[in-house]
């Protein structure tokens, strides 16, 4: 009976242990959620590992924070409710900063600037937003292009606003007809039209949209991981990282190369 106590104890002590190092380990950890088929944003190799632009600047305020970087894979409607319930510390999928999410989230300074766009196929008539009435029209579900189809659907007369949890199902559902157009952040469209050639953008809409790294409201590391991307901004990493993934120099003055402060409700 001495045995099995003293054996008991002795597992439970070992349980112990490894739970304290899974909580040293976790903590020693920046917790990122990403949607995976945002190239080049971020995007999820056949090894099931994460990359792209915003993956490099996320991986590397991590280290610059002396911490390493745990990536889940995530829908993009998914993030906003895992950051306000501390599942995770950052999301990243090219999320633009808006006074309204500002009401529930924290952003760092913004690291990109971007314009929507209006997508179709290349024969399509869709050459402006007028072009839009009686047509159905692709989102993707959360984003700010679902917002502004919506806020617009009247005034344009569209028919139908139907929304997808990856741009990538949305895109093929534009190449098969599914939809007429699909409204989206230009970046990630142009980058995908590379393959998808029956596809381009028709219409940009210009909305001095901005990406940063969103994080859970008032989260502690905020400030630091901002630091972060400021010094990143002034001795030419971000400006690499964009080097690498656009094939272009970062626009001077943009907001990749230039100090922001904190966004602010």
């Amino acid at each position: 009976m001495s045995f099995t106590r003293r054996h008991l104890m002795g597992i439970m002590a070992a349980v112990g242990l490894m739970t304290a190092t899974a909580h040293t380990a976790a903590a020693d950890a920046l917790v990122i959620g990403s949607y995976p088929s945002n190239p080049p944003f971020e995007y999820k190799t056949e090894s099931g590992t994460f990359e792209g632009f915003e993956v490099d600047i996320a991986t590397e305020v991590a280290k610059r924070l002396g911490l390493t970087t745990e990536i889940s894979d995530l829908g993009f409607q998914a993030l906003f409710a895992a950051t306000s319930s501390k599942r995770i510390d950052v999301a990243i999928s090219s999320i633009t900063i808006t006074k309204e999410r500002l009401g529930s989230q924290s952003f760092t300074q913004p690291y990109y600037d971007a314009d929507m766009g209006i997508a179709a196929k290349k024969e399509s008539g869709v050459a402006a937003e007028a072009d839009l009435k009686d047509k159905i029209v692709g989102v993707l579900s959360g984003s700010t292009g679902d917002k502004w189809s919506k806020d617009n659907q009247e005034k344009l007369g569209i028919t139908e606003i139907k929304g997808y949890n990856a741009q990538q199902d949305l895109l093929m559902d534009l190449t098969a007809g599914r939809v007429d157009a699909a409204v989206s952040d230009i970046p990630g469209m142009e980058y995908a039209f590379l393959k998808m050639k029956d596809l381009t953008v028709k219409v940009r809409i210009k909305t001095g949209e901005q990406y940063g790294l969103m994080m859970t409201k008032d989260h502690p590391l905020l400030e630091k991981a901002n630091a972060a991307i400021t010094e990143m901004k002034k001795d030419g990493t971000l400006a690499a990282i964009h080097k690498k993934w656009f094939g272009t120099d970062a626009p001077a003055g943009s907001a990749t190369v230039t100090e922001l402060p904190i966004p602010t409700p």
